[in-house]
């Protein structure tokens, strides 16, 4: 019975010595991180209460991603934390989402900047999409605009209809010309 023992102990001790070493790689592959990136802008257009007044960006650092932006709704900022979270290949997310402050003005600019927007002749076919690509972000009467327009005149004369609302302090007109 006792060289069982031994010969049972002698095994366990070269199991224990044999290292078991889990490579993980420090930095992902450009082609992984390009995935990451694309499910990290799919899972934030698809969140429910996602609207044209609410605006996100991130960034993908290896297998952390950082988000930044700001919604009107505070159940915006944890779904987009909890939805990036799930993604395969996310280690970590930093959440530097802004939550906007709750003001009946802001929220009447707000609709005041949509209506001046959308109703432009040309501007319009930006709002037949799930969200429209124009965002308006109005924070203490301040309106900032992002997302994307087809040519400079288009991002001009959001600039200029966003301007003319009753109320509003100051335009910031961040619109991207795409192609």
């Amino acid at each position: 019975m006792k060289p069982k023992r031994l010969l049972g102990a002698s095994l366990l001790l070269v199991f224990a010595i044999a290292p078991i070493t889990l490579q993980s790689d420090p930095q992902p592959s450009p082609k992984a991180e390009d995935r990451i990136a694309r499910e990290v802008r799919h899972e934030l257009v698809t969140l429910p209460y996602y609207s044209v007044f609410d605006n996100f960006a991130y960034r993908v650092d290896g297998y952390t991603v950082t988000l930044l932006g700001q919604v009107t709704k505070p159940v915006l900022k944890s779904d987009a934390e909890k939805a990036v979270k799930k993604i395969e290949g996310v280690e970590k997310v930093v959440n530097n989402i802004e939550v906007l402050p709750l003001s009946p003005m802001d929220d009447q600019i707000r609709r005041a900047v949509y209506r001046a927007i959308y109703s432009q002749p040309g501007l319009d076919m930006y709002s037949l999409r799930a969200v429209p690509t124009i965002h308006i972000i109005v924070k203490n009467g301040h309106v900032d605009l992002t997302g994307a327009v087809g040519n400079a005149g288009d991002k001009q004369r959001a600039g200029i209809a966003a301007n003319g609302v009753p109320g509003v302090f100051s335009v910031t007109n961040d619109l991207l010309v795409s192609p």
